[in-house]
């Protein structure tokens, strides 16, 4: 018998769960989502690891259009005077057919939302109310429309406020003590990094990560300072005090629009009060963005739920629960240990973890420990 599942929410969790189950004949798929368009922000990029490429291969993203992604084989590190430090070869995660690969966040939304109907989607539904009628969840919209559900899968962000309202208790995530600041660099003229590669510089309080997004010479640059919580921070100003201070070459990185915001990331992850209501992605848990792992986790996390319910798995919950919570506690660990190791400033200390990074990313038994089981395909 088909099964109903309605998922709320339309970022890459969401259409990527509901890719996956609308290739399975037992299911019926319907995605909600709070805002009146799907969300493109164009210049927004971001990295995909081995293991989340090789899931989006089953539905057809070896297939997209070979300028609209890039494959980087190596991380660069530096110090702040642009001295390279060492570097992490990429190439190693690699198979055949699953690559380490950066892209612009619009092209994985348009090439998901693709996989999907147009009847698949509606637009302009904000969650009021989620109740169980014997063994289904029925899904109330403040617009009074309903929907009748044999499964939930909540993937509407950090912010969720579906979460809230379910769980009927205060989910708000917390502000992680840094903003991050983007731009797009349209061109690799006068850059003084490897333009077909990650370049990670490294400074007291701050870092930045340059990538490639495409094959059209288009590079997104995130700059992660820590910084109090504050609604009148001055980006140039935050800038120049802790940036161009230190590396006055910088400053033609700058140049463009820039955007920023302050980052958020989640508590404890919990399990519903209903056994068959899912949080996936950043509903379930937010990670620093010190290891790049966002979207990936968000992919690999909607491939096993997928798993689960396709095999009609009992005790779904608890089984998906454990296998997020497992991934969770070792992405995570790494993030906040990125994050203390990128920003140090004591001349001795940085001089110790750079001896240290020089020896992981050497070393293939160190850098299985730390990385395989984060990138390796599933």
């Amino acid at each position: 018998m088909r099964k109903k599942i309605v998922i709320i929410g339309s970022g890459i969790a969401g259409l990527t769960v509901g890719s996956l189950l609308k290739s399975h004949s037992n299911f019926d798929v319907m995605v909600y989502e709070r805002e009146k368009i799907l969300s493109l922000d164009d210049g927004y990029g971001i990295q995909l690891s081995p293991n989340s490429v090789s899931i989006l291969n089953k539905i057809g993203f070896s297939n997209i259009e070979n300028n609209n992604f890039f494959n980087p084989s190596r991380l660069n590190f530096y110090s702040i005077n642009n001295n390279k430090v060492c570097d992490l070869n990429l190439t190693r995660f690699n198979t055949d057919s699953a690559r380490y690969t950066t892209l612009k966040r619009s092209t994985l939304i348009e090439f998901l939302k693709d996989g999907l109907f147009a009847n698949n989607i509606r637009f302009g539904k904000e969650v009021k109310k989620i109740s169980k009628i014997k063994e289904k969840l029925l899904v109330n919209f403040s617009d009074n429309t309903n929907d009748l559900a044999d499964f939930v899968i909540v993937s509407d962000g950090v912010f969720s406020k579906t979460k809230s309202i379910i769980e009927n208790k205060n989910t708000k995530p917390f502000y992680s003590g840094s903003i991050a600041i983007r731009t797009t660099i349209k061109s690799s003229e006068g850059f003084n990094y490897e333009s077909e590669n990650i370049s990670l510089i490294m400074f007291p309080r701050a870092h930045l990560v340059i990538y490639p997004m495409n094959k059209k010479n288009e590079l997104n640059l995130v700059c992660v300072v820590r910084q109090k919580l504050s609604k009148n921070n001055d980006i140039h100003s935050i800038i120049k005090k802790e940036i161009l201070s230190q590396n006055k070459n910088l400053e033609n990185l700058f140049k463009g629009t820039l955007e920023s915001w302050p980052i958020y990331i989640t508590k404890k992850p919990s399990k519903s009060i209903y056994k068959n209501l899912f949080y996936l992605g950043d509903a379930f848990y937010t990670f620093s963005p010190t290891i790049a792992q966002g979207a990936s986790q968000s992919i690999v996390g909607a491939n096993q739920l997928f798993d689960l319910l396709s095999k009609e798995t009992k005790e779904i919950q608890d089984i998906y629960f454990k296998q997020r919570l497992e991934s969770t506690k070792l992405i995570d660990s790494r993030a906040k240990l990125n994050y203390f190791s990128f920003h140090l400033s004591n001349p001795f200390i940085v001089r110790f973890r750079n001896m240290m990074l020089k020896t992981i990313t050497k070393n293939e038994k160190l850098l299985d420990i730390y990385l395989r089981n984060i990138y390796e395909t599933v």
